[in-house]
């Protein structure tokens, strides 16, 4: 027998549940499908959305072929071969098949590369599935030929409908005289991912050996806690314990974030993502306090996409604890946003004439670049002049940290010959 998911998986548009700020009425996608096209996509969102599924519907409704390819288990092999049998498709189908890879942030280089030529001159439309953002795991000549359509977590409301769905329509339920009294607890363990949701439901469901079942909070809870993971990566706890885990760093307290990044080691946490957080944190949190930090965070990134598990959780303990060891400022994070709050306020000043570039002679007759003093040909290195757009008041974005490093660049800057 089928999982509960797998039985209840839409057939049509119309079927689908949630989403509807991409395929709902009047949404982007769903009016190129209404129109009759497909472009290539990116579909990104987090577990348990309906991403495959939608993949499938839109194939459907546009009676393409469909061929479908795993990132785990497919190679170059793969993905030329099929290539080959969408090639053929065409000479007696004018449109083109849709191409669908699940979970393609897997794809390394090469693979994506084979796609290029492809996806360039129609032989398929390529739809991919991802959890990661595509922007960092799509390289950027396939990412300029997709569109990217964010999906989101399900709603209460689209979690209350699946439910009630399956209450409905499912053979092995529908005969069962099933009170949905409370569901808040199922939603909370379900995490917006429908799949999951599904999963707990049936499980739930056979557990109990009468057919008349009333849910409540509390028997979801009972029957529930103890079968779930100590790590759930996909749901809210992932966000908790990251958020633990950067607090821990940047609280300056190794052994608790060494502790947390264990907890998602044990969990099978994507390596990248950790990564990438200990990149915005080196920083977000340390910046010019300790810059050696964001190399050491760099090297780390780097260095576990070649290592892999098990290796990298010393490259990651070792990352970790160097941060939570350095010492912190947020002055560059602060910067660059109160900056950018004064552009929002101020719109696009005039760049002053000194400042601006001069490569024609008619830039030169309008004094573009006339009266710049060039620094290097004054001691020190150094010549008072303005560099900013001319207004009442200049503001001051970068306020120096208390910290042994920016003590010396804010001596240099006060002690720089005028």
């Amino acid at each position: 027998m089928q999982p509960l998911a797998e039985r209840m998986r839409p057939t049509s548009l119309e079927d689908y549940i949630g989403q509807e700020k991409v395929i709902g009425p009047n949404a982007p996608l769903r009016k190129a499908i209404d129109a009759g096209h497909l472009p290539s996509c990116i579909l990104w969102g987090p577990p348990g959305v309906g991403k495959t599924t939608l993949a499938v519907l839109l194939a459907g409704a546009l009676k393409r072929t469909i061929y479908t390819l795993s990132a785990v288990q497919s190679g170059v092999k793969e993905v030329r071969e099929t290539l080959e049998m969408a090639k053929k498709n065409r000479m007696f189908n004018p449109q083109s098949p849709i191409l669908f890879i699940d979970e393609i942030h897997r794809f390394s280089k090469s693979q994506q590369d084979s796609l290029l030529n492809a996806v360039e001159k129609g032989v398929v439309t390529l739809v991919g599935a991802t959890t990661e953002n595509p922007s960092f795991e799509v390289i950027s000549a396939l990412l300029s030929r997709c569109q990217v359509y964010v999906l989101e977590s399900l709603e209460s409301k689209h979690l209350q409908q699946m439910l009630e769905k399956a209450i409905e329509k499912d053979p092995l339920f529908k005969s069962k005289k099933i009170d949905l009294k409370e569901t808040d607890a199922l939603f909370h363990f379900s995490g917006g991912d429908g799949r999951k949701l599904y999963n707990l439901f049936e499980l739930l469901i056979s557990s109990e050996n009468s057919d008349k079942l009333e849910i409540t909070n509390a028997l979801v809870t009972e029957r529930l806690q103890k079968n779930l993971a100590l790590y759930d990566k996909d749901g809210e706890q992932h966000y908790d314990i990251i958020s633990a885990f950067i607090k821990s760093i940047r609280g300056s307290d190794p052994d608790a974030a060494v502790y947390w990044l264990a907890r998602m080691l044990v969990g099978g946490e994507s390596l990248e993502f950790i990564g990438r957080r200990l990149l915005i944190l080196a920083s977000e949190d340390i910046g010019l306090a300790n810059p050696n930090a964001l190399l050491m965070a760099q090297t780390c990134f780097e260095a576990i996409r070649v290592i892999g598990n098990p290796e990298s959780r010393i490259i990651l303990s070792q990352t970790v604890i160097y941060l939570a060891s350095s010492p912190k400022s947020n002055s560059a994070y602060m910067a660059i946003n109160q900056a950018m709050d004064y552009v929002q306020k101020t719109g696009n000043l005039p760049v002053p004439l000194h400042l601006r570039n001069a490569p024609t002679r008619l830039m030169r007759d309008l004094n573009y670049g006339a009266d710049y003093k060039y620094p290097h040909d004054f001691p020190g290195n150094f010549v008072e002049q303005n560099y900013f757009p001319e207004v009442d008041q200049k503001p001051v974005f970068y306020k120096p940290g208390k910290n042994a490093n920016e003590d010396k660049l804010a001596k240099i800057n006060r002690d720089t010959p005028s």
